[in-house]
């Protein structure tokens, strides 16, 4: 068997000296190893251990609330029939929304579908275009199951937000057809609420979608009254299939939805379900929306989807005349200055966690009162400028001359819901210059298999693997068992930079019970990494540091000194040495760099440079590689790494006149600017 985290067979260091290049003949698809690991099978018996590690963390409602919904999902598919009844009985009226409202999603059809493309007969979602009819057939034979689709894609077909496309085309009559000869053949396919199409979280956004649709599409049209007739179902679906289980962004979605409908309904009076849902959502973000304005499954890309769901809701009750409660404008201004906090200073929304490259334009409109796009001009040398320790979620922003480092120090997930988690405690990320150096690998896919482990996998992150064991046992697509606790959380800032400090006990199920604690110190001239293992016995060590795309490497010293340059043309020098614990190690408060005292120890390090890639986009991946400092060694140990840019120095010398001085054609210098 073979473990994505360990060696490829026959991997060796790199070659002293030798350019080790980005394989950029490599296709651009999902694999993101070098090689994809072979399935790995689990005996039964750890199989139920790992699924007890998993449920332990859960609530009792949300056991309960899952077998609910199971056994609702199982009686529906024994009486059809009776399920779609009872559901039509239950649908409410629902008419439209106030007209002057337009959702977040209708301001952002930038990167819809072409609506001639629709009106063809097919749909490019998530970047890959597959066709619904052949054109000049009856979109009455439309393909609406995709049954060969991956699941994530089908999800976005049945949301239906790709038809905020026909909005923007400039013949507004022929989009009204066009919708009109669509739904209907779409309404026929997925009648019986079962499958794909009748997920909560789909039937969430598909509500909010045709709520927001209906002026500029529907009204007055021949499909109209179906719609109307479907809204009802939709809402009466939600209210037997909160996702109570589940909770999180999920359930943001569909209390989103149950308000837009009841708004829709016009069921708004004091007693109306109106307020009981927006009394829902309230206790929800007082649960998800932490005190630092995290969301609180601490994914920074669907922290900016619940942020547009606040804002969507707080939006429509404002037009509708409802009164918007506290809660929601307070989350809201909390969460945009979370935002401005983490953003790089190439304007990107971090891609920690899961989640995929959130466009500029939808930053912008999430940040509407401060510049989120282009660089930040660099801090004043010296200086540490906008650090700043966001406690609640676990992120820090450590910033001083031209560096910024943004360290994941907080847990891989809510207890309650590990979906979107990856194993990836004490990893960074970090900018020179503004321009990315050490990055996340990111995301790809949500579907089970080798990819998506590999992808929440220590390995995968800027930090310290031990024993090729990932630090959070994280697996399938979206569970954890064993998870990393992290603890001694520190940060101090003075006038030479900043410094963080934090460790976690995430491998305490190894042999020794390691420790990993890890100390960031960034000042004008350099980025410094501190790693001790604690605990006892022999083991190997791996620091891991994911470059980004585009980026060379060379291997000066296999011990010491691993030298990269950037897609810029800019050089880093990463520098690491193996020392004894506790001698010296320039300990304090301070933000320096003090080694006096220090004594190396007996252990060498290797440094080796491994083909990898990185996440751009769902399905979506770039070559890139990773350098990776490995120690064989018994535990306690520490392992330093400077991380600095390389300058050229000129050597200046008295020429022949006195007072007078040449620059001379010079040797190159490495000097740590």
């Amino acid at each position: 068997m073979t473990d994505p985290r360990q060696e490829p067979p026959g991997a060796r260091p790199a070659v002293a000296g030798t350019t080790v290049a980005v394989p950029t003949a490599l296709p651009a698809g999902p694999v993101v190893p070098a090689a994809i690991p072979a399935v790995v099978t689990v005996p039964a018996g750890m199989r139920v251990a790992r699924y007890l590690r998993t449920v332990g963390h859960l609530e009792p409602g949300q056991v309960a609330a899952r077998v609910r919904l199971r056994a609702q999902r199982t009686l529906a598919a024994r009486i059809p029939r009776t399920a779609d009844r009872l559901l039509d009985l239950a649908a409410p009226a629902v008419g439209s929304w106030p007209r002057p409202f337009v959702p977040f999603d209708g301001r952002h059809t930038a990167g819809l579908p072409d609506p001639a493309e629709i009106l063809d007969g097919s749909l490019t979602l998530l970047g890959h275009t597959r066709r619904l009819y052949r054109p000049g057939e009856d979109p009455r034979v439309a393909d609406w199951t995709q049954a060969d689709a991956p699941l994530l894609w089908r999800y976005h077909l049945h949301y239906w937000d790709w038809a905020w496309a026909l909005t923007a085309h400039p013949d507004r009559a022929g989009a009204r057809a066009a919708f009109a000869r669509l739904y209907p053949s779409w309404r026929a396919a997925t009648a019986a609420p079962r499958g794909t199409a009748w997920s909560p979280y789909v039937v969430s956004l598909r509500a909010w979608t045709l709520c927001g649709l209906f002026e500029p599409l529907l009204h007055g049209g021949e499909v109209a009254r179906s719609v109307r007739t479907d809204l009802g179902r939709h809402e009466a679906f939600l209210r037997l299939h909160l996702e109570t289980d589940v909770g999180g962004n999920h359930l943001v979605k569909n209390l989103k939805a149950l308000v837009g409908l009841a708004i829709a309904a016009g069921d708004t009076g004091d007693t109306g379900r109106c307020h009981r849902w927006v009394d829902m959502l309230r206790a929800e973000v007082r649960r998800q929306v932490l005190t630092d304005g995290g969301h609180f499954e601490r994914a920074p890309a669907y922290h900016c989807q619940v942020l547009a769901d606040l804002g969507d809701v707080a939006g429509l009750l404002s037009a509708a005349g409802v009164p918007v409660p506290d809660e929601l404008p307070d989350a809201i201004t909390r969460m945009r200055h979370w935002l401005r906090a983490v953003l790089g200073p190439d304007g990107n929304v971090p891609l920690l966690g899961d989640g995929y490259p959130v466009p500029a334009e939808v930053v912008n409109d999430l940040l509407p009162a401060a510049t989120a796009a282009g660089r930040r001009a660099p801090a004043a040398a010296g200086a540490a400028t906008g650090s700043r320790l966001l406690a609640d979620t676990g992120l820090a922003v450590l910033r001083a001359g031209r560096w910024q480092l943004l360290a994941d120090v907080g847990p891989p997930c809510p207890d309650t819901l590990p979906a979107h988690a990856h194993a990836d405690t004490l990893a960074f990320l970090l900018w020179w210059d503004g321009t990315p150096v050490i990055v996340d690998t990111a995301t790809s896919t949500y579907e089970p298999g080798p990819v998506r482990d590999v992808e929440r996998s220590t390995a995968a992150h800027a930090t310290v693997v031990l024993d090729g064991v990932d630090s959070t046992e994280v697996w399938g697509a979206f569970r954890a068992g064993r998870r990393a606790r992290p603890t001694t959380v520190q940060m101090a800032v003075d006038e030479r930079g900043a410094a963080l400090t934090a460790s976690h006990d995430g491998y305490r199920h190894l042999p020794g019970r390691p420790v990993h604690e890890r100390r960031f110190r960034v000042s004008a001239d350099r980025v410094r990494v501190d790693d001790r293992i604690r605990g006892t016995g022999p083991h190997r060590v791996e620091v891991h540091f994911p470059l980004a795309p585009d980026t060379e490497a060379v291997v000066d010293d296999p011990a010491r000194t691993v030298r990269i340059r950037a897609a810029t043309g800019g050089e880093i020098l990463l520098r690491s040495r193996v020392r004894t614990p506790g001698d010296g190690d320039g300990g304090g408060g301070g933000c320096g760099d003090a080694d006096a005292g220090s004594r190396v120890g007996v252990t060498a390090g290797r440094w080796d440079v491994r083909p990898a890639r990185r996440a751009v986009g769902w399905r979506r991946t770039v070559p890139a590689l990773t350098a990776v400092y490995v120690v064989d060694a018994r535990l306690p140990i520490e392992i330093n790494t400077d991380i600095g840019a390389v300058r050229r120095k000129r050597n200046r010398r008295v020429g022949e006149q006195v007072g007078r001085r040449t620059n001379q054609p010079q040797a190159e210098e490495i000097g740590w600017i």
